[in-house]
């Protein structure tokens, strides 16, 4: 455990951990990965859109391009008295690593920059070009991040041909699962309007909650689909309900109310909302929809990309992983739509956003090996 702990990319992690970059603070994260990158021959080039902070990192100039992408920014850590340990302080526990961004995902980024050493020390002249796409603005309005830099990639005509994201992506042990793609996210902003009224009188009143419920009862009764062959079924849940003056007496004027639609490719955004709106139009109800799309679906054929993937995970655990579409979205559903092959490849899961964050200090390094041999069977 000792030589685990000197390991250069846990001290980097490490490094990492001690810098408390809550989003959209990226507190000097993407500063010390550009050193790194700018010693082993990547031009280094920061994107800045309002208060966020991006880096974007190329090597070469041909094709194709091999990126591997994550963010810096973290979750608070809520009460820091419920911690065994400093959020911000990397402190070591057996077998494990704990500190605010431990799997989430700065030991992704740790495990990228080595890979991306230990493979150009041996491989300076590989095939094609590499590249880094890193935010701070992923864990929250995730609008000036990596949305905004592959519009800037975009524009000026740069592509990016395969993507490895290092989000957390592992469920029991690193590797298990690779995500190939994720559901869409789509949420309506419902105001439901009626007439104040005295709850004894209801014949001069329109309450808004009587005219809300029956739809609610249909959007779930509604089965959207089944899912498909890489997608699971699309699902529809309320997420905050409000009405009521605050009186036992007083029926309301108004409801708002939001819900969300984690939705596959049986729909577009578009018929999503079409297929909502014409359950509404079909009641009596004075109503206004505001919809905002977090993302589109998106998925990565089977192809070179989740090739060298799945072989690097089953050379270093003896075991293909099982590929995935699940969990919630991912700044992969930027970058996909640009015409790049996305997968997602990371450390377990289970403590991420929690108290007590941690990783498993081996499966650190073993990721670091993974990367490698993607850029191996990728770039040789």
């Amino acid at each position: 455990m000792n030589d685990a702990i000197k390991a250069p990319v846990v001290e980097l992690l490490c490094d990492l951990i001690r810098r408390p970059s809550i989003t959209p603070d990226d507190a000097g994260c993407q500063a010390l990965l550009s050193e790194r990158l700018r010693n082993i021959g990547f031009t280094c080039e920061t994107l800045r859109f309002n208060d966020v902070t991006n880096l974007w990192a190329r090597r070469g100039s041909a094709s194709p391009v091999l990126c591997f992408a994550g963010h810096t920014d973290v979750v608070p850590p809520g009460d820091e008295n419920q911690w065994s340990s400093r959020p911000f302080e990397p402190t070591f526990v057996g077998d494990r690593l704990y500190g605010r961004g431990a799997a989430d995902m700065k030991s992704g980024l740790a495990a990228m920059i080595v890979a991306l050493e230990t493979f150009l020390t041996e491989h300076s002249d590989h095939n094609g070009s590499l590249a880094l796409l890193i935010t701070s603005d992923e864990e929250g309005r995730a609008r000036d991040g990596t949305l905004k830099v592959m519009q800037a990639l975009t524009e000026r005509g740069e592509r990016i041909d395969w993507c490895v994201l290092g989000e957390p992506s592992s469920q029991h042990r690193i590797g298990d699962m690779v995500r190939i793609g994720r559901r869409g996210s789509l949420s309506g902003m419902l105001t439901v309007r009626g007439v104040q009224g005295h709850v004894a009188f209801p014949q001069h009143a329109d309450n808004p909650i009587r005219r809300f419920a029956p739809i609610l009862a249909e959007l779930h009764g509604i089965q959207w689909d089944e899912g498909n062959q890489h997608f699971p079924p699309t699902s529809f849940q309320v997420v905050d309900i409000r009405a009521g003056v605050g009186a036992p007496n007083v029926t309301p004027a108004e409801l708002s109310a939001r819900f969300n639609f984690r939705y596959s490719t049986e729909w577009t955004h578009e018929s999503l909302r079409e297929k909502v709106e014409s359950v509404f139009d079909a009641h009596d109800i004075v109503y206004e929809l505001n919809w905002h799309l977090s993302g589109e679906p998106f998925l990565t054929e089977p192809g070179d990309l989740i090739n060298a993937v799945s072989n690097a995970v089953n050379e270093h655990t003896g075991n293909p992983p099982e590929l995935s579409t699940g969990g919630g979205t991912s700044d992969g559903r930027f970058i996909s739509p640009a015409g790049a092959d996305v997968v997602e490849l990371g450390p377990v899961n289970a403590s991420i956003h929690k108290v007590d964050e941690h990783v498993n200090v081996e499966d650190v390094i073993t990721l670091t090996k993974m990367y490698r041999r993607i850029m191996e069977l990728m770039l040789l």
